[in-house]
């Protein structure tokens, strides 16, 4: 896993919820796959053709990965509006930078990120 997942438990009570509220980071609406509970994650999510990439800092073992991928879907707040968002699919690397436009940095090296999201948008 890239980051530790003390850090995740850390970011998700004290930056998350200012994330959520100042409006600057795409933020993803989920559902939760044993709750029921609708989340809200703010995340680094890039357009890519028909969808988004999501870099997966904390790996595919994340409460939200797995809750996208359980519910096959989910909603992404960005640029004050929302979109819906279906077929998750875990890629990897080569993949995901081949998708991610050339201005879009690349997660470091140091993280050793092999992991990521992709979801399609919904049409209509």
């Amino acid at each position: 896993m890239p980051m530790p997942r003390w850090w995740g438990h850390v970011n998700k009570r004290v930056f998350n919820p200012r994330a959520i509220t100042g409006g600057r980071w795409p933020v993803l609406i989920h559902i939760g796959r044993i709750s029921g509970a609708t989340y809200r994650t703010p995340l680094d999510a890039h357009p890519v053709d028909g969808g988004y990439l999501f870099v997966l800092v904390y790996g595919s073992r994340s409460d939200w990965v797995q809750n996208v991928l359980a519910a096959r879907g989910a909603r992404l707040r960005v640029d004050g509006r929302e979109v819906e968002l279906t077929a998750p699919r875990l890629v990897g690397k080569d993949e995901a930078f081949q998708a991610l436009p050339d201005e879009v940095a690349r997660p470091p090296k140091l993280l050793r990120i092999t992991e990521f999201l992709r979801m399609d948008l919904v049409a209509g």
